[in-house]
C-alpha cells in the first residue's frame, strides 16, 4: 500500500511538472496562432507519440512517451535556408518583433502561472508574513518550568510587518523565523554579558486596526532543568503565538504580483550565487529531482502544492529567459541580432549553436540530478 500511495504522488508530481509544460509551450501557441504563425505539432513530452490527433488546418497535437519537456514546432522553425526555412510561411520568414513576441510568450504565461498560484497561496494559506493568534505562551514538559509569558504590547490579531529596520519578506527583507533566532542570539549575548535579560529590547512594527504601530519588545527566558533540578540552558522567546497570515482577496491580488517577482528574484540570486561557486551543485537539481520534491511535498500535505506551483513557475520563467542556446532567451538575442543587422546569422552555425546547448543542458541537468541523489 505504501508503493502504491508514493506512486500516486509521484504521478501526481508529473502531472504538475506537464502542467508547466503545456502552460509554457500554450504561451507559444497562442502568440503564434494570434500573429498567424503557421503551426506543425503542439507536443507535450519528447520521444514516441502515445496520442496523436491532426486538426482540419493541419496543426498535430501530440502526447509523447518522456513528459520532461515538449515544444510548439512552426513551420521551418529549426530549418536550414537550403531547406526551405525563408518560405513565405515560415518562422524564420516572419518578422523578428513578431518572433520575439513568440519566444518571450512561453516565459510570460510561466511568470503570469507564477502571480495565479500567488494570489491563491496568500488568500487560502498565507506564507511569510504573520499574525498574532495569543499575546502569551504558556511553556509546559518535564524539565521545563511552568510558567506562562505574557507579551502586553502585542494583541491578538497583529500583523508582524518589520523586526527593526527588516521587512518580513521571504524575498526582499527576511522571513520572520530567522529575524526573531537573530533577535535570540542577541538576547543570549546580553545576558551572557551580566545584563538582565528585562533591560534587552527590540523594535516590531505591526499593523493594528488598519494603521502601522512600532512596538518595543522583550524577551522571556526559558528556564530547562536537569534530572537533578539544576538549570541546564536558558532559552528566550517573544511570549506570543503566530500564524501565518491570510490575505482577503483584494490584499492577496496587491502583492501577489510582488511576491511572484521576489520568486523570480530568488531564482536569480541562487543562480549567481552557483556562478560564483558560492552555492554547492548538490544543492540544485534536474526534472527527477523536481519530480521527486513535488511529490514527497505533495505527500506530506497537498496544500504544499501551492507553495510549489508558484516557484516552480516562476523558477521556468526566468531559466527560459536566460540567454544560453536552446532557450528562449538565447532565441531572442540571435532575433536581436538579426533584427540589428538587417540579416540572420547563418541559419546552419545558429541551429548547431543550439543544438550544442541542447546537449549541454541535458548533460548538466543529468549530473545535477545524479549529485542530488549521490551526495
Amino acid at each position: 500500500m505504501s508503493f502504491l500511495n508514493g506512486l500516486l504522488y509521484v504521478v501526481v508530481a508529473i502531472a504538475v511538472l506537464l502542467f508547466m509544460v503545456m502552460v509554457h509551450e500554450l504561451g507559444h501557441y497562442i502568440a503564434g496562432k494570434i500573429l498567424k504563425f503557421k503551426i506543425e505539432e503542439f507536443s507535450i513530452g519528447f520521444g514516441k507519440a502515445l496520442f496523436s490527433h491532426t486538426s482540419k488546418k493541419g496543426e498535430k497535437f501530440s502526447i509523447r512517451l518522456f513528459p520532461l519537456g515538449g515544444y510548439c514546432a512552426f513551420k521551418g522553425e529549426g530549418d536550414d535556408e537550403k531547406d526551405g526555412g525563408e518560405a513565405k510561411d515560415s518562422f524564420n520568414a516572419q518578422k523578428p518583433w513578431k518572433r520575439i513576441i513568440v519566444f518571450l510568450a512561453g516565459i510570460t504565461m510561466n511568470f503570469l502561472t507564477a502571480v495565479l498560484f500567488s494570489l491563491i497561496l496568500l488568500c487560502t494559506i498565507g506564507y511569510d508574513v504573520m499574525q498574532v493568534n495569543e499575546n502569551f505562551v504558556t511553556v509546559k514538559g518535564e524539565n521545563y518550568e511552568d510558567v506562562t509569558y505574557v507579551a502586553d504590547e502585542f494583541q491578538k490579531g497583529d500583523v508582524v510587518l518589520k523586526v527593526e529596520n527588516t521587512k518580513v519578506d521571504f524575498a526582499f527583507g527576511d522571513l520572520f523565523q530567522n529575524l526573531i533566532k537573530e533577535q535570540q542570539d542577541k538576547a543570549d549575548a546580553w545576558v551572557k554579558e551580566g545584563k538582565p535579560i528585562e533591560d534587552f529590547s527590540f523594535k516590531v512594527t505591526v499593523r493594528r486596526d488598519g494603521k502601522e504601530v512600532e512596538l518595543d519588545c522583550g524577551m522571556f527566558d526559558v528556564k530547562q532543568y536537569d534530572e537533578e533540578g539544576k538549570l541546564k540552558q536558558e532559552n528566550y522567546l517573544l511570549g506570543i503565538t503566530l500564524n501565518r497570515y491570510v490575505y482577503s482577496f483584494g490584499e492577496a491580488l496587491a502583492r501577489c504580483w510582488s511576491f511572484a517577482f521576489g520568486l523570480a528574484w530568488i531564482v536569480l540570486k541562487s543562480l549567481w550565487l552557483l556562478i560564483t561557486f558560492q552555492l554547492d551543485i548538490s544543492l540544485i537539481g534536474g526534472p527527477i529531482t523536481t519530480i521527486t520534491t513535488i511529490a514527497s511535498s505533495a505527500q506530506a500535505s497537498l496544500l504544499n502544492l501551492l507553495i510549489l506551483i508558484p516557484a516552480i513557475s516562476a523558477n521556468l520563467a526566468v531559466f527560459n529567459l536566460l540567454p544560453i542556446p536552446a532557450l528562449d532567451g538565447a532565441h531572442v538575442v540571435f532575433t536581436l541580432i538579426e533584427w540589428i543587422r538587417g540579416k540572420p546569422i547563418k541559419r546552419e552555425l545558429e541551429n548547431k549553436i543550439h543544438f550544442i546547448g541542447l546537449c549541454v543542458l541535458f548533460a548538466f541537468v543529468i549530473i545535477v540530478d545524479i549529485l542530488h541523489f549521490v551526495l
